[in-house]
């Protein structure tokens, strides 16, 4: 489902050439739940976006699903994201003037995937899924952490992808609902979706297929 070859990653600073990563090399199978540890600025997050072509590689190659997406045009690889890539951001990116069905019907109005009369329907679903169900109709503002959390994911399964990626999903979360926000990922995972979380806590253990470790933009061990 993903591959990456000797990828690394460089940004020009101020101080100076930063390497966010460096020649990574990395294997996950389409349904695996994986889970990417380290501590902050060990490039994690630098990883997942290049796994969702968000940012590109100063060198290698990434291939998602058989598609070499770093060769992508900026036009091209859009349309590939929003059909195949759920991205769950670490604090839920949610548009704050729509409500929790409208952000979650977003992903279907840009990509064009679900046909317009269906799209609520499945938004109203999706929340369903995720035991927000109620919420539908109510603005982000309006909901806890963790209801907005799940708002995030349930947008992130709009055009229903085969990869789901998520940026420190249990962050900013309750235990309780870290714990049912992981359990959720588990679920979609043993029906077939590859899910890839970056997170700092070492309590995934209990979920996850695989644990991967980075530090200073290299995998220590998986």
């Amino acid at each position: 489902m993903i591959t990456l070859n000797q990828v690394s990653k460089t940004y020009e600073t101020p101080a100076g050439k930063f390497a966010a990563l460096k020649d990574i090399d990395l294997q996950i199978q389409p349904g695996e739940f994986v889970g990417i540890v380290g501590k902050s600025g060990s490039g994690k997050s630098t990883l997942l976006n290049m796994v969702a072509g968000i940012d590109r590689p100063t060198s290698g190659a990434v291939a998602i699903a058989g598609t070499a997406i770093h060769g992508l045009s900026e036009n091209k690889l859009a349309v590939w994201r929003g059909r195949n890539v759920g991205f769950v951001f670490q604090f839920f990116q949610l548009l704050p003037t729509l409500t929790a069905a409208e952000n979650v019907m977003l992903p279907m109005d840009f990509s064009g995937t679900i046909p317009f009369r269906e799209r609520r329907k499945r938004a109203v679903a999706l929340l369903e899924r995720v035991a927000v169900g109620a919420q539908a109709d109510k603005l982000p503002a309006t909901l806890s952490g963790g209801e907005q959390q799940r708002v995030a994911i349930a947008r992130a399964l709009a055009n229903d992808p085969p990869l789901v990626l998520a940026d420190e999903p249990t962050g900013n979360l309750d235990s309780v609902t870290a714990t049912a926000i992981l359990d959720l990922f588990r679920d979609m995972a043993n029906q077939g979706t590859t899910v890839v979380i970056a997170t700092h806590e070492a309590g995934i253990a209990r979920v996850i297929d695989r644990r991967i470790e980075i530090s200073d933009g290299a995998i220590l061990k998986q």
